[in-house]
């Protein structure tokens, strides 16, 4: 007692110097943070320490809301309003080279192409100019089940980066003379990506896990395609897919959910909401666990990928297997951290030399997934860095600690919370959640998800998805030291006495 009322004296006769000094136009906040701190931090346990607690728990629970409205056409928008200068808004469509069938594969990545060739209001030039002159950035993307278009501007011109994405979604010239100039741009790209042996891999990858399927088909497609697509196919997949349920108008930064659903009404009110026949399933696909190699000796590096079959988005697995994935973690010889880092394997390729990077994945598809390491080698550590990855998938089944899965959680936590930093990555998360959850999970649920797992979940989930498993294999460049596939399947499970 007599020590507390020694502090909180302190504490007043320190407050009462401070305010004398502040009349003398003296700087005291510094001391004030390092001098009263540790003394308050010294006061027993009692209501006012719990309700400050809690307040801070609030605080915490304290982040934009994210606000969904649905139109009558079924279309979905969707918001969060931080209060910047500048703001992302974007059109996120449930359709992308999933949705596409062996004749028409790269069609829905053609027709992202397409967009920025202009519309029935505005040549090629008029809409470069009127970006330019905005000072905003349009660009879009298209992966294996989605297609994104979004815009970056300052807040005030919302409006019209509504409607210029409207316009182009909607009223695309497609024209004849575009389509055979962007033809040859997309060839060049190909080529382009076929230098990029990361995306060979994981395209020979999607190839033969699931093969025969439309995820193992490219979202590119094939050259004879690309020669071949026309106007017809282009105008068909937007009829097909660009419906008013299957698309998502999702905006963050400086942003009003209101004004935002009267933009979207006016300029995508009059998208389909139905369709008039029977609506287009998602294509179904299985894994199948078998390998594909590529053999050349003349390359310098081997790149590699081995996945096993994980689970869709909406899964309760996904979490535990987003943790595991954690735990394996990535490298490569730029990191300054090595025999230190948490990682066991970054660990091991540091101390041994076993590669010179490799990155642990979890690729989430609606109903399918594929969780797995890729790694980058010499021809001579091939063998014993699968080795090692596979004896640390093992590990994940059969010895994980509380400490280790406590570490990768707060790790994981915290780049998630890095990744959402700034109006964009935001806006991508609301639009891709939306398309996947039908909601926007808020962090403070995602938070106490991860923190329900422990290592019991961890070695129950993995011993589940990758103990005895057939794993996909893929390998480019000079392989000759790869095990061969049974040798690889065999690694999948420990012998036990």
């Amino acid at each position: 007692m007599v020590l507390t009322l020694f502090i909180v004296s302190c504490v007043v006769r320190s407050l009462r110097d401070c305010l004398k000094s502040v009349k003398k136009k003296k700087k005291c906040l510094f001391w004030l943070t390092n001098s009263m701190f540790p003394l308050l931090l010294q006061l027993p346990a009692g209501p006012k320490r719990l309700l400050a607690t809690q307040a801070a728990q609030q605080v915490a629970l304290n982040v934009p809301e994210t606000k969904v409205t649905t139109l009558e056409n079924g279309l979905r928008v969707a918001s969060e309003d931080s209060g910047l200068t500048t703001c992302t808004v974007g059109l996120w469509i449930d359709a992308g080279s999933r949705y596409e069938n062996q004749r028409n594969n790269g069609t829905a990545h053609f027709l992202e192409h397409m967009a920025f060739k202009g519309t029935r209001k505005r040549s090629q030039l008029d809409l470069e100019l009127e970006i330019e002159n905005m000072g905003a950035h349009l660009n879009a993307y298209t992966s294996r089940e989605q297609t994104v278009y979004y815009a970056k501007a300052f807040s005030k011109d919302l409006p019209r980066a509504v409607e210029i994405l409207a316009d182009i979604i909607q009223n695309s010239t497609l024209g004849e003379a575009e389509i055979e100039r962007e033809r040859g741009v997309i060839l060049r790209e190909m080529q382009e990506v076929e230098t990029n042996l990361q995306e060979v891999v994981f395209d020979y990858l999607h190839a033969t896990a699931y093969q025969s399927t439309a995820l193992g088909r490219t979202i590119l497609g094939p050259t004879e395609n690309i020669k071949t697509i026309n106007r017809g196919d282009l105008v068909e997949y937007i009829t097909t897919h660009y419906k008013g349920p299957r698309i998502v108008l999702a905006a963050a930064g400086g942003v009003c959910h209101d004004e935002l659903i009267d933009l979207a009404k006016y300029h995508f009110g009059k998208l389909p909401g139905r369709y008039q026949g029977e609506a287009p399933a998602l294509p179904a696909c299985r894994f199948t666990g078998s390998e594909i190699r590529v053999r050349d000796d003349k390359m310098p590096l081997a790149h590699i990928a081995i996945a096993v079959e994980a689970v869709g988005w909406s899964h309760p697995d996904t979490i535990p297997l987003m943790v595991a994935n954690t735990l394996i973690g990535n490298w490569d010889r730029s990191f300054g951290g090595g025999v230190n880092l948490s990682s066991k394997l970054a660990q091991m390729a540091c101390q041994g030399n076993l590669c010179h990077s490799f990155q642990s994945f979890n690729t989430c598809y609606t109903d399918t997934g594929l969780w797995g390491l890729y790694t980058v080698c010499e021809p001579g550590t091939i063998s014993d860095m699968m080795h090692f990855a596979q004896m640390e998938w093992m590990s994940l089944c059969t010895s994980v600690t509380d400490s280790e899965v406590a570490r990768a959680k707060n790790l994981l936590k915290t780049n998630m919370l890095l990744h959402l930093d700034g109006s964009t990555p935001i806006c991508e998360d609301i639009g891709r959640q939306m398309l996947c959850y039908s909601r926007r999970i808020p962090l403070h649920e995602l938070e106490a998800r991860i923190d329900a797992i422990d290592a019991d979940t961890i070695k129950e989930v993995c011993t589940k998805y990758i103990y005895q498993r057939a794993p996909a294999v893929t390998a480019v460049g000079p392989i000759e030291q790869l095990p061969d596939y049974n040798q690889i399947r065999s690694g999948m499970f420990w012998m036990r006495t």
